[in-house]
């Protein structure tokens, strides 16, 4: 068949998928203009396999099942995350730590605590969340909220492109995300802006993570708090250590400086640390709060290395002893 003949069946083609993709898009306006962002995960996921439809909407029933089947393991790990978070809350086994973070970060920085320096200069004294918000805050914010964005994008493009890239990924994302669960369980610990809060650190701290978005209401700052609360439908206030913020940011620039060849790959290293010191900054986190989600992923990026290393050299011993026999 010619170019000629095939170029009506392209022109189809690309028709539908502008109209699935504008079906798509029109729906995700609406949602986000009823319910706001995505509030965890799981929303995240479900809007994900509601764009591939919209992108291969002419693809059989059974192909887009496809998608379910794959990540359903996952989602059922995303929805264990979402409501276990809180267990340390509800539990009250453990004791809520306050005081060894603040010392942590202070032996860090020679006495100074990082989140009472940011915000002396970067906010002010007092910090107070109705404030005007700074040019950079607008970007702290975005960079904050891109958490529950990025690692799972990562993910759905993996998905769509190499699937065993992404089931390498998809270990250690998942086994990041259920290890921290049990430290949240196992060493509850109260964020910068709840020890200031009860007078464990001054007062003038303020946690102002919407401060950035607050312009885009109009409200005095109401909308950012509106929706930084509604990413936390389902939280723990005390789930600080490790920092899955941080942790995050450090996987998706970890895999994708791991993956690409370019060397603006390097670049990537600015988002863990522009995480970070948004983290610090609006008193969700302490320093050691973001080294340590650092660590976890580089623990879960050992382990599967090893383990994936360990299973291709025990695959290909058999065959090298078949070798070796016939030889002989």
């Amino acid at each position: 068949m010619t170019d000629e003949a095939l170029q009506p069946a392209r022109r189809a083609v690309d028709a539908v998928r502008v109209a699935g993709v504008l079906a798509y898009v029109v729906g995700v306006i609406v949602y986000l203009e009823y319910f706001g962002l995505p509030k965890q995960t799981v929303e995240a996921v479900l809007w994900i396999y509601l764009g591939t439809v919209a992108w291969d909407v002419r693809r059989p029933l059974r192909e887009h099942l496809v998608f379910l089947r794959d990540w359903w393991p996952p989602f059922a790990v995303f929805t264990f995350y979402l409501y276990s978070r809180g267990l340390s809350d509800d539990l009250g086994i453990f004791s809520v730590h306050v005081t060894e973070p603040i010392e942590a970060d202070k032996w860090l920085f020679g006495g100074t605590l990082p989140t009472e320096f940011l915000q002396a200069h970067l906010c002010g004294v007092p910090c107070e969340r109705s404030m005007p918000p700074n040019w950079y805050d607008v970007l702290l914010t975005t960079v904050y909220y891109s958490h529950f964005f990025a690692a799972i994008g990562v993910a759905a493009y993996l998905w769509k492109r190499n699937r065993h890239q992404w089931v390498r990924y998809m270990r250690r994302w998942l086994t990041v995300i259920v290890a921290a669960v049990v430290c949240f369980v196992v060493y509850p610990m109260a964020p910068p802006w709840m020890a200031s809060r009860d007078g464990y650190i001054t007062e003038d701290i303020s946690r102002i993570t919407g401060r950035g978005w607050d312009f885009t209401t109009g409200d005095g700052g109401g909308g950012g708090a509106a929706a930084h609360q509604s990413v936390s439908a389902v939280g723990n206030q005390v789930a600080a250590m490790p920092s899955l913020h941080a942790g995050f940011a450090v996987l998706v620039a970890w895999w994708g400086i791991s993956q690409m060849r370019s060397g603006w790959r390097w670049l990537l290293l600015l988002y863990p640390l522009t995480m970070t010191l948004m983290l610090v900054y609006y008193a969700e986190h302490y320093v050691v709060d973001a080294i340590a989600g650092a660590l976890l992923v580089a623990a879960a990026m050992g382990f599967w290395a090893w383990w994936e290393r360990r299973r291709t050299a025990g695959a290909a011993e058999p065959a090298g002893e078949a070798e070796l026999t016939a030889t002989r």
